[in-house]
């Protein structure tokens, strides 16, 4: 009999599609928030169970059904599934009870248990994405995905939301369309879409070189999809809008994990499915590498432009995308590592701002101003304290995740040649650009009031304990990344 803990991935999938089916039946907003706030603490419980099951290096696979390997459909977990899976269910629980209160000024009253059974079914994607051992599955899931994604950018149901939900929908689209052509290929000259099985075949290609031109087409294909609906720089146009126009819990969603989602199915597919050696072969690593350093830079750039808050901190998510690539880039599975630990301490780091960066909004009449947010740290010091440490965390200040993420990054490129002189020539300028911008904006949050502005009260509870635990969590990946590490290293030497 199979053991306890390798029931949960597949359950924590139907979990949370069953949470959404459950959530249609309350009229009340409010008790649709908790009964997803609850399910997603579970949830948290459970991957984080799983994780600890799993940290001594083991992994499984889950068969879907009755038919196995190569036709059917299956789970497979591992340390760093695991992680990734309690990573994104404690970015999503801190989100809906940290922009509880934003969501409620924000959503119609009558549309708020809407928004929560979106917010359901975009977690269940997100988990089938990490999970999925099978790549038509991964399809599936995306367009849920994309779905469910588009619906909490345009609930605020304003002008600005719904046409940024629309350059969302096409820009993802064209993201899909862009897979699922990579997918008819590759099923094509293989016969196999399961992860287990298209290894061997596409190894057999590789060094026969019999379909080598339609693989490496397909390839090129499912990286430019795959990075447009990851807001790869210059991919990432709708990026800002989707941000500037979203409640807060919708723009965690999009920044901490969605754009994260996407990311972890393409490292899987490289070097489960095709190899890191024939990544580089086919020169994808070095390209991906090359389009992670302009986004690290004109991410950064475009940020120190920006006046309207929420965009500015959408433009910083760019640029900390490009990290994640430039790490991938490396072609080795050190780089893999330190690009599983930035989406984990970029998950964290930037929910912290944006949670934080609605309490400031709050405390300054709802203006996203960067002039009009004047002292608003002095109104609200909670967020002002919470937006601090993620700005701080961002600049890479030590003891800070971030900060941990560029010295894996880093200690990863040494003795890479080209590579170990370019990652820390943009790791230093992107550095000095990202404290260019957040600096400014962390000195003028704390001085200065404006004459006549009404003071805000204090936060909810439920934004307090959200900052507070990501600030801890932030912290914590600076000072005890090391154990982090070594599980995601586990986890990627078994992948």
């Amino acid at each position: 009999m199979r053991p306890i803990a390798e029931n949960i991935p597949a359950a924590s999938i139907l979990f949370m599609l069953l949470t959404a089916i459950i959530s249609i039946v309350p009229k009340n907003g409010k008790t649709v928030c908790r009964m997803t706030a609850a399910s997603l603490l579970l949830l948290f419980m459970a991957s984080t169970g799983l994780s600890i099951y799993l940290y001594g290096g083991k992994y499984f696979t889950y068969s879907m059904g009755e038919w196995g390997a190569p036709w059917g459909n299956e789970l497979r977990a591992g340390p760093a599934e695991a992680l990734m899976a309690a990573v994104f269910s404690f970015v999503t629980l801190m989100s809906v009870i940290g922009g509880r209160s934003d969501a409620a000024h924000d959503i119609a009253a009558e549309k708020q248990g809407f928004y929560y059974i979106m917010l359901d079914l975009l977690t269940a994607s997100l988990l089938a994405l990490i999970y999925t051992n099978d790549l038509f599955t991964g399809y599936v899931f995306i367009e849920i995905n994309t779905v469910a994604a588009c619906a909490l950018v345009m609930a605020k149901e304003d002008g600005a939301s719904i046409a940024a939900a629309v350059r969302y929908l096409l820009m993802s689209l064209a993201g899909s369309a862009l897979f699922l052509m990579s997918l008819v290929l590759l099923y094509g000259i293989t016969g196999h879409l399961l992860m287990e099985s298209l290894a061997p075949a596409v190894a057999e290609i590789a060094e026969s070189g019999k379909y080598f031109l339609p693989l490496a087409a397909l390839t090129c294909m499912m990286v430019c999809g795959l990075a447009i609906k990851s807001a790869l720089y210059p991919f990432s146009t709708w990026l800002p809008d989707a941000h500037g126009s979203s409640t807060a819990t919708s723009s965690v969603m999009l920044s901490g994990v969605v754009i994260k989602g996407y990311i972890i199915f393409m490292i899987k597919i490289f070097v489960r499915c095709l190899s890191l050696e024939l990544a580089n072969r086919l020169g994808v690593t070095e390209i991906l590498f090359a389009f992670g350093a302009a986004a690290m830079v004109m991410g950064s750039l475009k940020a120190m432009k920006e006046t309207h808050f929420k965009r500015m901190i959408a433009y910083s998510s760019v640029a900390q995308a490009g990290y994640i690539f430039i790490a991938f880039g490396m072609g080795t599975e050190d780089g893999v590592t330190a690009a599983f630990f930035q989406i984990i301490a970029h998950a964290v780091t930037k929910s912290l701002i944006i949670i934080s960066a609605a309490g400031l909004i709050d405390a300054s009449g709802h203006s996203k101003q960067l002039g009009d947010l004047a002292g608003a740290a002095r109104r609200c010091p909670t967020a002002g304290i919470g937006f601090t440490v993620g700005g701080l965390a961002m600049v890479g200040m030590p003891l800070l995740g971030s900060f941990s993420m560029k010295l894996l990054i880093a200690g990863g490129a040494i003795g890479q040649s080209w590579r170990m002189i370019a990652v820390l020539v943009v790791i230093a300028v992107s550095s000095v650009l990202n404290a260019l911008y957040y600096l400014p904006a962390i000195i003028r949050l704390w001085t200065a009031e404006r004459s006549g502005e009404d003071k805000a009260g204090k936060p909810e509870l439920s934004m307090t304990a959200a900052i507070s635990l990501l600030s801890a969590a932030v912290v914590g990946l600076g000072v005890f990344y090391e154990p982090v590490a070594a599980l995601i290293r586990r986890g990627v030497g078994l992948l």
